[in-house]
C-alpha cells in the first residue's frame, strides 16, 4: 500500500511538511498562529483560517502521524476517484471538520479561547472513506503482526487516536467527529 504515494497525498505533505518547517525557521512571524483556526467572535478569527488549519501542526509527532495516516490510507482513495475528487473530499471534510468543532465548542465550551491545527479532522474523513470503500481489504499489521480488515481497522484506529490524544486536553476530539461525521455523509450521500 505504500508503494505508490499519488500525486495529492505527495503534495498535501509537502505543504504540511514546508509549513511546520518555516514554522521553526522563522518562528517570529508566527506561521502555525497565523494559519491556525480561532474562535468566532475573537480578534484572531479569519474566515480563510477554515481551510489553512489543516495544513499547520502543533509538533512534530502531530505532523508525523497524520502524514503517516494520510499515506497510509488516501492514496488508495485518489486512485479510485481520480486527483479532483480526492482533493475535493480531503478539503470538504476538513472545512466540515472545522465548522462542526466550531459550532460544538460554541455550544459546550463558549468561553474557551484556543486555536485548532492539523489535518485529523480530514484524514478522519478519509479513515471513514477508506473503512467504507474498502471495508473487507486485508491490513497486515507489523505489530502486533496480524492482518486485520479494513472495516475493523477504521475503528481501531480511530479509538486509538483518541486514547493517544486525550490525555492533555488540547486536542480538537470534536474535530475529529466532525471529519468522520463529514466524510460518512459525503460517501453515504453518494456524492463520492
Amino acid at each position: 500500500m505504500f508503494s505508490t504515494i499519488t500525486p495529492v497525498v505527495k503534495n498535501i505533505i509537502f505543504i504540511c511538511v514546508g509549513v511546520f518547517i518555516l514554522d521553526k525557521l522563522f518562528a517570529n512571524y508566527q506561521v502555525t498562529e497565523r494559519l491556525a483556526l480561532w474562535k468566532v467572535g475573537t480578534d484572531l478569527f479569519r474566515p480563510y483560517q477554515l481551510f489553512t488549519y489543516m495544513f499547520a501542526h502543533g509538533s512534530i509527532g502531530h505532523l508525523f502521524f497524520n502524514m503517516l495516516s494520510l499515506t497510509f490510507m488516501a492514496s488508495s482513495l485518489e486512485m479510485v476517484w481520480g486527483f479532483k475528487r480526492f482533493l475535493t473530499f480531503y478539503l470538504v471534510t476538513g472545512i466540515g471538520a472545522a465548522i462542526i468543532y466550531m459550532a460544538l465548542e460554541a455550544f459546550l465550551r463558549p468561553h474557551a479561547l484556543g486555536m485548532m491545527v492539523g489535518a485529523s479532522g480530514a484524514i478522519y474523513g478519509i479513515l471513514v472513506a477508506f473503512g467504507m470503500l474498502f471495508p473487507d481489504r486485508e491490513i497486515s499489521l507489523m505489530l502486533p503482526p496480524i492482518t486485520i480488515k479494513a472495516k475493523y481497522l477504521v475503528f481501531v484506529l480511530g479509538f486509538l487516536g483518541y486514547l493517544m490524544d486525550g490525555s492533555h486536553g488540547q486536542v480538537a476530539h470534536m474535530a475529529h467527529l466532525g471529519g468522520a461525521v463529514t466524510g460518512f455523509f459525503l460517501i453515504k450521500l453518494g456524492r463520492f
